[in-house]
């Protein structure tokens, strides 16, 4: 049986969120625990407020982002606002992703959890590049 693209329908929050959840299922042992702890939230376009802050005029110009204080940042003393969270924007993702015409959609949101990850852990280049290979 062929996949007939006529009856595909475009790739919902649902789906994205599952990609996402298995990014950080494959990470390796020493993050997946502290990465599984932080607040996922996905959303067709990023929020005005956020791109107000951002000084962002094209809501397709985001394709993800972290909030929160960077690990390496923190300390015992910080009284938290508010969770740690990753923002995924599926309409700009799905953009990117039919742009690029290169690379599969769970290759991207990975890609895009990766890179969010990166700033909540304070990771390297380096260190991006040993866990996404897509980075080097």
């Amino acid at each position: 049986m062929t996949h007939d693209p006529a009856q595909a329908t475009a790739p919902d929050l649902d789906l994205l969120e599952r990609l996402a959840r298995e990014a950080v299922e494959g990470l390796p042992d020493a993050w997946r625990g502290a990465a599984s702890a932080v607040l996922l939230r996905v959303a067709d376009l990023p929020p005005d407020e956020i791109l107000d802050e951002m000084e962002i005029d094209d809501p397709y110009e985001l394709t993800g982002l972290y909030e929160g204080i960077p690990l390496t940042e923190k300390s015992v003393m910080d009284q938290p606002m508010q969770p740690d969270a990753i923002w995924l924007f599926r309409r700009p993702i799905l953009d990117e992703w039919v742009e690029r015409g290169d690379v599969t959609l769970r290759e991207l949101v990975t890609h895009v959890m990766i890179h969010e990850l990166a700033h909540h852990f304070g990771w390297s280049d380096d260190d991006i590049a040993a866990i996404d290979p897509w980075w080097e």
